[in-house]
């Protein structure tokens, strides 16, 4: 810890309450004096514009230094500061008006003349309870504060009641620049100089300004009012369209729900009526069969009874082989099934369905509609089929389908 060299307090001092601004060039110390008066200063060895402030590092000294809550004391340098940007600028009135903490005096030291005038519109701008003094240097700085801890007022700013009148108007024209360009106090009524006065000319041309930016204002909220109509406008017309949207697809689920029943119960008749004519079929087998073995005890002509024998099989097989494909057959559809089925018996019984449809001149839709599937389905199963019988990779199916049929 190290003291002070105009007054002997200790200065307290840590690495974080630095903060490097490399792009533009300085960095921002910060550092204690004594128990209460904060020093900030811009460290930098050319001239540069200062970007911004560092409230957060400043808020933390503040906590640190078990200041928070008190009206602060604070000397701040500005040596080498040849501009300030306008964010700074805009954030320097918040940090007073805002921001917090609340600032019980100022001091500016080494302030260049290029970036005076806003110093003094600051000083001028300031909130009743802050003092913002503009002073050389360090030493002079620290001395306007330590006078002001003892209530003394200090020699380098003093009130005079027979101030000159430019100071006056320079004072007037100032503050209320600073009104309007910082606080966006647009209605505040500008004090007027004498109309015979060689600052009135300023002072319109100021007043015009003020009107300028009220108009410029209005106009503003007139054009975000108006945007705001047409974002509104446009998210009630989608939002309108969303719930019809919701209610289209609503309609469509509960037509798909219908369809969806529909086509159950259809299936659920369809398998029932598959059952009945199974079972009629069944029952007509063993009619068959009973017949076939009645016929087989008789004593009659050999040749006869063999061909009532050979008639009750062929029923047989004809009944059988509906049920697998289930459609009727007509003799000559038994008679080509039973040969497919005899020469490839690894196809299944969807497999001899399409065979059959396909040898008798059904197109792909219609078949893959008759079996329930897609024609992409079917044109898969026909490759597997195609693979099963074990056909050339130039071989039709169905040119090899009615070549069996024929021979």
């Amino acid at each position: 810890m190290n003291n002070c060299p105009v007054s002997g307090l200790p200065v307290l001092e840590y690495p974080h309450w630095k903060a490097n601004h490399a792009k533009s060039g300085y960095m921002t110390h910060f550092s204690l004096i004594g128990s209460d008066i904060i020093h900030g200063k811009i460290v930098t060895d050319r001239e540069v514009r200062m970007d911004f402030i560092d409230l957060m590092v400043f808020k933390s000294v503040i906590k640190e230094c078990n200041l928070v809550g008190n009206a602060i004391q604070m000397l701040f340098g500005l040596e080498n500061v040849k501009d300030i940007s306008y964010a700074t600028k805009r954030d320097l009135v918040n940090l007073l008006y805002n921001m917090g903490p609340n600032f019980k005096i100022l001091v500016l030291y080494g302030i260049d003349p290029e970036i005076r005038p806003f110093a003094e519109t600051l000083a001028l701008i300031a909130p009743v309870e802050s003092t913002i003094v503009m002073t050389e240097d360090y030493a002079e700085s620290l001395q306007v504060i330590l006078d002001h801890k003892l209530q003394e007022p200090h020699p380098a700013s003093p009130e005079s009641i027979d101030e000159p009148l430019e100071e006056t108007c320079r004072k007037d024209f100032l503050s209320a620049l600073g009104r309007m360009n910082w606080l966006n106090i647009l209605d505040h009524r500008i004090t007027m100089p004498d109309s015979n006065s060689q600052f009135y000319p300023y002072f319109k041309a100021l007043e015009g300004y003020q009107r300028d930016l009220q108009e410029k204002e209005n106009l503003r909220n007139s054009e975000e009012n108006e945007v705001r109509e047409q974002y509104e406008k446009k998210l009630a017309e989608k939002i309108i369209l969303l719930n019809a949207q919701r209610e289209l697809n609503n309609r469509l689920k509960a037509q798909f729900d219908t369809e969806k029943a529909a086509l159950r119960s259809r299936i659920m008749a369809q398998e029932m009526e598959i059952h009945r004519i199974s079972m009629a079929i069944a029952e007509k087998t063993a009619v068959l069969k009973s017949l076939s073995e009645t016929i087989s005890g008789l004593d009659i002509d050999e040749k006869a009874k063999a061909e009532m024998l050979n008639s009750c099989s062929k029923m047989i097989e004809t009944e059988t082989l509906e049920k697998m494909v289930n459609t009727d057959l007509s003799s000559t559809d038994s008679e080509f099934i039973s040969k497919l089925q005899r020469k490839h018996p690894n196809l299944n019984q969807r497999d001899l369905r399409i065979c059959l449809l396909i040898k008798l001149n059904h197109d792909t839709r219609e078949i893959a509609r008759s079996i329930g599937i897609t024609t992409r389905g079917l044109e898969s199963i026909r490759y597997r089929m195609h693979k099963k019988m074990r056909l050339s990779k130039h071989q039709s199916i169905k040119n090899y389908l009615s070549n069996l049929a024929l021979s």
